[in-house]
């Protein structure tokens, strides 16, 4: 499954690092970073039921996992984004804050790490003298449907559940991530709650991992019907990211609307009315005499010509002095 912090930016030429600018890592850090963190949380999501009873009680495996999301998020999110997660990485897309060149190659570190976490499981396993069958004990731990249910959950079930569950997750990653929201910092903590809700929740019904990557990674090592039902752990999940994304592309939408809009009736505003007073009330105290001197300009502009009062009282004296003769009465 990012962080929780948005991927970071090189910082344009010419800004120092105290400038606000932001440092963006490269692909091979930032794939290095999700394959890890994948490769943990695999290792705890899929290490704790392998060694427990899942079914009686799949509060331990929710919580480890969730744990483990909000870990990795916390280590590694600063140098990717902390996905984790192909549903995550797609909702990214989707929503545009990642490229599709760079979401792609997420989603292949992903599997990566993924594979290797349950490889190292399927190794320890095959150490153990008390288990015959390293795939049958992989079984109990792999996401499916119907027959391979816990609880016989038909495939429109564990589909709707899967969408619905991913839409979730997505959101609250993208929700708690936004740039302008600002308990940003415990976005790790609120995506590892959700994460290890939705898992109580999924692990009930057919092992829901919603996560592709962990659902490739069980059913690498688990028997041949794992791999044939895999589809639905990708197709399901991926759809309800999409969604999610959609959402959140939707809400930024608006707000670029308005600023546009507002630039756009203040740029209106200052050429209709002409008036430079009403103008200059917007400006700080610091500006306004830039501002008048500014606005001088059209005023001067609208009246190019104006006559010069002195000028004209000194050229016709004689005229104004009979126009007041004539109203003391002094004229006839």
């Amino acid at each position: 499954m990012t962080t929780p912090v948005p991927v970071h930016r090189d910082p344009a030429p010419g800004l120092t690092a105290g400038s606000g600018a932001e440092i963006r890592h490269g692909l091979v850090s930032r794939l290095s970073a999700e394959a890890f963190g994948s490769l943990f949380i695999v290792v705890a999501g899929l290490g704790v039921p392998l060694f427990s009873i899942p079914q009686s009680s799949p509060l331990p495996a929710a919580l480890a996992a969730g744990l483990a999301v909000t870990a990795a998020m916390l280590a590694f999110g600063y140098v990717s984004g902390g996905h984790f997660n192909p549903a995550v990485t797609v909702g990214h897309a989707v929503a545009g804050r990642i490229r599709l060149g760079d979401a792609a190659a997420y989603i292949g570190a992903q599997l990566v790490g993924g594979l290797l976490g349950a490889l190292a499981l399927f190794g320890i396993l095959r150490t153990l003298p008390g288990i015959q069958d390293s795939r049958t004990a992989f079984d109990t731990v792999t996401a499916g449907f119907g027959e391979h249910s816990i609880i016989q959950a038909p495939l429109a079930g564990v589909l709707l559940l899967e969408v619905l569950g991913a839409a979730i997750l997505v959101a609250v990653f993208l929700g708690t991530t936004a740039r302008n929201n600002i308990n940003k910092t415990a976005a790790a903590v609120a995506v590892g709650l959700a994460f290890a809700v939705l898992l109580q929740l999924g692990l009930s019904v057919g092992n829901a991992p919603f996560n592709p990557a962990r659902a490739t990674a069980s059913a690498v090592f688990s028997s041949s019907w794992s791999l044939e039902q895999l589809w639905l752990f990708w197709v399901a999940p991926l759809a309800g990211a999409a969604i999610a994304g959609l959402v959140f592309r939707g809400f930024a939408e608006p707000v670029a609307a308005d600023t546009a809009s507002a630039a756009g009736s203040a740029a209106d505003g200052s050429v209709d009315d002409g008036s430079a007073a009403e103008d200059v009330v917007d400006f700080d105290d610091e500006d306004a005499d830039v501002a008048d001197d500014s606005a001088e300009v059209p005023a001067k502009a609208a009246a190019p010509a104006e006559p010069a009062p002195a000028h004209a009282a000194a050229d016709e004296p004689d005229n104004r002095d009979e126009a007041q003769e004539f109203f003391d009465g002094k004229r006839g």
